[in-house]
């Protein structure tokens, strides 16, 4: 599967996932964010460079409750339950988020 962006195809796997994620940037973000019906907005963005942190960091993709656990930390309890992600990123909050990110799908999430 692909996408088109930036006038170029990018490669994604069957979820949507990039294959290379040297293929993100904003605006690969917001296609992506479009076709889960997202519309991204700051609240989004905060999620989305903590995520990108998280990945630099540790190298994987945080599953829902150590994401939650280091929203948490960086952005405090308000802004780190798994009410506020799911209005964020309805569904799955950890696997639609990672995949807006350009980052790999993360183990676990359904």
């Amino acid at each position: 599967m692909s996408l088109r962006c930036n006038g170029k195809v990018i490669d994604t796997d069957k979820e949507g996932f990039l294959v290379n994620l040297e293929d993100w940037d904003e605006k690969v973000a917001h296609q992506i964010a479009l076709a889960e019906n997202i519309i991204l907005t700051e609240p989004h963005w905060e999620v989305i460079r903590l995520l990108k942190q998280f990945y630099l960091q540790y190298e994987l993709s945080p599953a829902m409750r150590p994401l939650v656990k280091y929203l948490s930390l960086h952005l405090g309890q308000q802004k780190s339950g798994s009410i506020y992600l799911l209005k964020l990123f309805p569904g799955s909050p950890a696997k639609i988020a990672a995949k807006i990110a350009g980052l790999p799908r993360p183990d676990n999430c359904l």
